[in-house]
């Protein structure tokens, strides 16, 4: 009868062991933390520092959670924000007065707000939960914020926009009638200059054709003419003169 005790221990103590290697992993190893792995923002921009956990306890009074900061130049990390039961924000150094926590624990967030980024905030960003008896696992995360200049540019409203498409036509139109008003006569001077292939001149529309004026003897004209028409010539002009006149020799 002493034989079969011992073998039923034996074999409790072996199922002991299983159940607490199966369950233990589960008791102590339940926490993760995440966060982006990089954020980008532009100088004097509120950037806000995500940061989210999973846990298989609920948060209490005795989680922590703490944010550090490495530069982009290296070094050790730097904590400068803390919260256990209310928020310890910095108060100097880099980061004081620039700091909002943003955190609501019982739904898993641990999010900080950086205020008025500036270029010196380049580097890598630590958030670190603990929430006992949650404290293995995955307990920190880290993002890198990459901080930019800002770049100038126009942003146009909506009054601006409606201003252009109204101002714009309204005095182009103005400024035109400006013009037309001003100069009136070089206008009329223009269209009288130019006449069209088609016109026709005044008095050709009734079948009415100017008279040509009769072409004026020239001294070089009255010099070759020959003796009849000479006298012709002599016989006219001592007629009475008519309404057009002949020209006299200037030889």
């Amino acid at each position: 009868m002493h034989r079969p005790r011992q073998g039923n221990t034996a074999l409790n103590v072996v199922l002991l062991l299983y159940l607490v290697g199966f369950f233990a992993p589960s008791l102590v190893s339940s926490i993760s933390v995440s966060t982006p792995a990089e954020l980008h923002a532009s100088k004097g921009d509120s950037v806000t520092l995500s940061c989210t956990f999973k846990s298989t306890s609920r948060p209490t009074s005795k989680m922590t959670v703490d944010w550090s900061y490495r530069p982009q130049s290296g070094g050790p990390p730097l904590t400068f924000f803390h919260f256990s039961s209310r928020a310890f924000l910095p108060v100097d150094g880099q980061f004081a007065g620039r700091v909002q926590w943003e955190g609501i624990p019982a739904r898993g967030e641990a999010s900080i707000i950086l205020i008025n980024a500036t270029l010196n905030d380049n580097g890598t960003y630590t958030c670190s939960v603990r929430n006992p008896p949650d404290v293995h696992g995955s307990p920190t995360s880290y993002t890198v914020l990459t901080v930019t200049p800002k770049v100038a540019s126009i942003h146009f409203t909506d009054v601006a926009v409606l201003l252009a498409f109204v101002l714009l036509p309204s005095t182009i139109i103005t400024l035109i009638l400006i013009a037309r008003i001003l100069c009136p006569k070089k206008q009329r001077d223009q269209s009288k200059a130019y006449r069209s292939p088609i016109e026709v001149t005044e008095g050709e529309e009734y079948g009415i054709h100017p008279i040509p004026k009769e072409k004026k003897a020239s001294c070089c004209d009255l010099y070759m003419m020959d003796s009849e028409d000479e006298e012709h010539y002599y016989e006219q002009k001592k007629r009475p003169p008519t309404d057009e006149g002949y020209a006299e020799s200037q030889c």
